[in-house]
Parts: C-alpha cells; structure tokens; sequence
C-alpha cells in the first residue's frame, strides 16, 4: 500500500467512524496540530470478540500526551477485525504511549481477545484537505 492509499484509507475510516460533529472537531484539532507520524492497522479478534476488544482498547487512549486521533472501527467485510487508525505529533509520542499505565493495562486485557494481525502500516501525514 502506498502513502496515497494510506491517506484515502485514513480519511475513509475517519469518515466511517465518526458522527459529522466529530469529524469536524478533529479536522479542527488538525488545522492546530501537524501530525508527523501515523499508523492504520486491522486487528483480528477471536470469533464473537470483536466488540469487546474494541471497548478495551479505547479505554485509557483520551490522556495520551502527542495523540491527536485514535479512530477504532469495525471491519465491514471480517466480522471478527477492526481498524485502529492513529495520529501522533511524532513517533517518539507514539513509542511514550505504550509506556502509560492505561494503555499497559489495555494491552495486558485485550491480549487474551485478539487473534491476530492482519495489514499494518505507518505513514507521514502530508496533506489534511477537506471537500
């Protein structure tokens, strides 16, 4: 997947995942910040877990220091996968975020739930347009 594909993917899902009141305070928190680092990844839950996975995973993410968005949304053709789209100031933030308390917790609970990975990639945010 290249970096256009990425931005289409990035823009898609946060299109799909947020009410039109949310999209417009992130394009918002967008003209204020510059992303420089991103990452969209898809999450393959153990069958039935989806939901759950996706409600720990969003736990704790409101507080993290460099975060400007982090998107979850369902997989509309894996019943079992989700998408986490995410926007950080820069990579070392990203690295920092694993560290905190909240997301450490996150992770040891979503463990258990999560069957595997399917595509991930990082980018660099270059372009925010808006129609």
């Amino acid at each position: 997947m290249n970096r256009r594909q990425h931005l289409i993917a990035l823009a898609a899902t946060a299109a799909a995942l947020l009410p039109i009141t949310k999209l417009r305070a992130l394009e918002a928190m967008m003209e204020e910040a510059d992303p420089q680092y991103g990452l969209i990844g898809q999450m393959i839950a153990q069958p039935g877990q989806r939901a759950a996975l996706a409600a720990i995973l969003s736990e704790g993410t409101g507080a993290m220091p460099g975060n400007i968005a982090y998107l979850i949304g369902e997989d509309s053709a894996n019943p079992d996968a989700i998408w986490i789209v995410e926007l950080w100031t820069d990579k070392d933030a990203h690295a920092a975020s694993l560290a905190l308390p909240a997301v450490q917790e996150a992770i040891k609970k979503g463990r258990p739930l999560i069957a595997g990975f399917g595509t991930r990639a990082e980018f660099k945010p270059v372009a925010n347009s808006r129609a």
